[in-house]
């Protein structure tokens, strides 16, 4: 039996190829010969008598990548394609190309390779230089949909797992609830409550409001002058002068109501209009700043402050949200048989009513909460944004709701509502226009505009997630009620596996006394 005796000195070609990358980056410029025949116009000759060379090994030197980066008779992105990743990483570190424009200049059939030369910069500019070589995927997205839509200086794209609970029924149709999340017992949770109202006939729900809000601030030089404005705008006069200017920006947009309030010289009005199937601050913002421009012939001295005042209210807790609604108002409804409270939940009826009471009522009024009446509404309803491409950030004020509980038919089943006044949610636009969202909302029967009723698939979406909100309280409170949450989230959510070592050293704290 021969043996092979590999000499400590030999490497593969692997090897080289990293030595010679290794050895380029050191001094660029000289490190190594530039291709035979190279010139400024990035033109190279082809190898003679056979001779063969790996381009990627060559640099040439910034001035030259500039004098190809730079010739006139070219666009950027022709003159880029004639550069190696290696040179357009040079001249973005000298300077010369923009890392946030990479997209712009290699046009829309490179936007791959300007994520990939992003990465490299980005990586090499840190201190863990972990990033060009890390796990985070770039590779085989759909980057055109991003581009000046959903994101900027895209160094790759985050997966979240993405589960179905359910399927619930909801006004007499049967739907998989889509929910990407991280957080193990989420969708077992929320399918176990689904799987109770189906028992009971499913869901029913009702649309109470649909208007999408924006409250710009402006200035006056004196409270009375402001005071004039406010009277003005409450007029109808006014409110038709408004309206007209707003609903001018858009086919979709229909001024529905405007709200005045006053504070020192400054006057707040709150938009409200309906949005057709977008979720609707584009549009919204759009109709008022015309609107402000109109209004500005009739009280020329005013000043926009900004044309969000924080009297929309968006992305921030506030009454007025909880109060007159803000996007999609629903209201769910359902009865769960009380066999099934037992046999299902492994609770009854009346520790459901009492535990509701005690937690989400009275718990969250000692809280001081607004819109908190809830057990867990912004874990479903996050899930769900996530996964059909909705804003995010926006669960603060969507998340509000208030989950009720009473018993019916002489204590032996369950009557359970939820009521949430501001769902922010569209089919159109957004993060609704990636690839993935966009499978999510046609699973659904939801994507895009509707044909035939602007605003319809919007809406559902909507009451889908009102819904799926009331069948992950149901779960969640009966969990509660039967001394089960903790038990769950062991097996499902906390395995030894995944639970990272106990921190060295301990945080320090009193010691135990005994």
């Amino acid at each position: 039996m021969s043996t092979t005796t590999q000499h400590p000195t030999s490497f593969s070609p692997r090897d080289l190829e990293l030595k010679l990358k290794a050895a380029r980056l050191v001094d660029p410029a000289e490190s190594l010969p530039t291709p035979p025949s190279s010139n400024s116009s990035g033109s190279a000759s082809p190898p003679e008598h056979g001779e063969q060379y790996e381009e990627s090994y060559f640099l040439r030197s910034f001035e030259e990548c500039v004098a190809i980066y730079d010739d006139p008779s070219r666009s950027k992105s022709e003159s880029l394609a004639l550069l190696s990743d290696e040179e357009v990483i040079l001249l973005s570190e000298r300077g010369k190309v923009a890392v946030y424009a990479l997209e712009k200049l290699f046009g829309m059939d490179e936007l791959e390779r300007a994520v990939r030369i992003r990465r490299a910069i980005v990586s090499r500019a840190s201190d863990t230089k972990s990033l060009e070589n890390s796990s985070i995927p770039f590779e085989d997205y759909d980057y055109s949909r991003v581009l000046g839509a959903c994101c900027e200086n895209v160094i790759g794209f985050v997966p979240v797992p993405l589960g179905i609970a359910g399927p619930l029924q909801i006004d007499g149709t049967m739907y998989p609830i889509p929910m990407a999340t991280a957080e193990g017992t989420l969708v077992a949770s929320t399918s176990r409550g689904c799987k109770a109202l189906n028992a009971g006939g499913g869901v029913s729900t009702v649309l109470t409001h649909d208007a999408m809000t924006r409250g710009p601030a402006i200035d006056f030089p004196s409270a009375v002058q402001a005071g004039r404005a406010k009277v003005w705008i409450d007029s109808e006069e006014g409110h038709a002068v408004i309206k007209a200017a707003f609903e001018s920006t858009s086919r979709f947009a229909k001024l529905q109501s405007l709200k005045t309030a006053i504070a020192g010289r400054t006057l707040y009005v709150r938009f409200a209009t309906s949005t057709g199937d977008a979720m609707g601050m584009n549009m919204i913002s759009k109709g008022t700043e015309k609107a402000l421009e109109t209004m500005k012939e009739y009280f020329p001295s005013m000043v926009v402050l900004a044309l969000s005042g924080n009297y929309c209210t968006d992305k921030k807790p506030a009454a007025i949200n909880w109060i007159e609604g803000r996007g999609k108002s629903i209201v769910a409804e359902a009865i769960v048989p009380g066999k099934v409270v037992t046999g299902v939940l492994k609770t009854t009826v009346e520790a459901l009513c009492n535990l509701n009471i005690k937690k989400n009522l009275i718990g969250s009024a000692m809280a001081g909460s607004i819109g908190g009446f809830n057990a867990h509404a912004s874990n479903i309803l996050t899930a769900i944004f996530l996964a059909t491409g909705q804003d995010p950030a926006q669960n603060v004020e969507s998340s509000m709701c208030m989950t009720l509980m009473e018993p019916i038919n002489d204590g032996e089943d369950l009557l359970m509502t939820v009521t949430m006044p501001c769902i922010e949610v569209g089919t159109v636009g957004g993060g609704t226009v990636l690839g993935p969202q966009q499978g999510v909302l046609e699973m659904l029967g939801i994507k895009g505009a509707h044909a035939k009723q602007p605003g319809q698939n919007a809406q559902t979406l909507a009451r889908i997630i009102a819904s799926a909100v009331m069948a992950g309280e149901l779960s969640l409170l009966s969990a509660l009620a039967a001394g089960h949450l903790i038990r769950a989230h062991m097996a499902h959510n906390r395995s030894q596996v995944n639970t990272p070592a106990a921190s060295v050293p301990v945080t320090p704290g009193p010691a135990p006394r005994f």
